[in-house]
């Protein structure tokens, strides 16, 4: 197993290999993909399958978060959610260390490794050769990584690295707006059910003002009361109140 987290000499870009999918056509697709109209989960198995296709060697690919424990959020096929797995069984592995660290983890030959032993040999015996895991590049710090499995030698070159860098940075994006629309719909929401709150207690001041004809302030300080006094929140004493009318 090898890390990897510098570029090429001279800071050179290698040529970039030539996929099923040009690389124009998947990157404009991935800038138009727009997290909170789809769900997350299908954003993300929409990068997986684009890197399966546009990265030569790329024969499984998967996406992994960590929330609190990782999982996997993508796959494209049941070989790579497979592998994820026995490593969050594990507790290590290198998908879990890329996600965590947000380096290039690799391993180039799965018959030969010395660093992850035990889940090289479980890999090797479900044919895959080589693995490659590229954590994703987040300003507050890594949430996950895409992994790449290969059935057959050699490894994945260099000029694959650099295209997976670019799918991550891109998956990185799409996870960074989904933070941001996620944050958008709480406060929303809040802001709702207060509004919801205050539009039933207004009703319940209403009606204990004709029932004792007193001043909204009273209403509301009898209700507030009865509240306290019933340990009940206000708004579902309010909503009994205006349910009684």
């Amino acid at each position: 197993m090898t890390s990897e987290t510098t570029d090429p000499p001279g800071n050179a870009r290698a040529p970039r290999p030539q996929g099923l999918v040009p690389l124009e056509e998947a990157f404009a697709e991935l800038g138009r993909l727009v997290v909170g109209t789809r769900p997350l989960g299908e954003v993300m198995t929409r990068v997986a399958e684009l890197v399966q296709a546009c990265v030569p060697g790329a024969d499984e690919v998967s996406v992994t978060l960590m929330e609190g424990k990782a999982r996997t959020v993508a796959f494209t096929g049941r070989l790579a959610v497979d592998l994820d797995e026995r490593q969050y069984e594990e507790g290590f592995g290198p998908c879990i260390d890329a996600a965590d660290s947000g380096q290039v983890l690799r391993i180039d030959d799965t018959a030969h490794d010395e660093t992850y032993p035990e889940f090289a040999a479980v890999a090797a015996r479900r044919g895959v050769r080589s693995t490659l895991s590229v954590g994703l590049p987040m300003p507050q710090g890594v949430l996950g990584g895409i992994n790449v499995y290969r059935t057959s030698h050699p490894p994945l070159d260099a000029a694959a690295l650099e295209l997976l860098r670019d799918f991550a940075g891109y998956a990185a994006v799409a996870l960074a707006n989904h933070s941001l629309y996620a944050a958008a719909v709480s406060r929303s929401e809040h802001l709702q059910t207060a509004m919801q709150s205050r539009a039933v207690i207004e009703q319940a001041k209403g009606v204990i003002m004709a029932r004792l004809g007193c001043t909204a302030d009273e209403a509301f300080q009898h209700l507030a009361t009865q509240s306290q006094n019933a340990n009940r929140k206000l708004r579902d004493l309010a909503e009994e109140v205006v349910a009684r009318v």
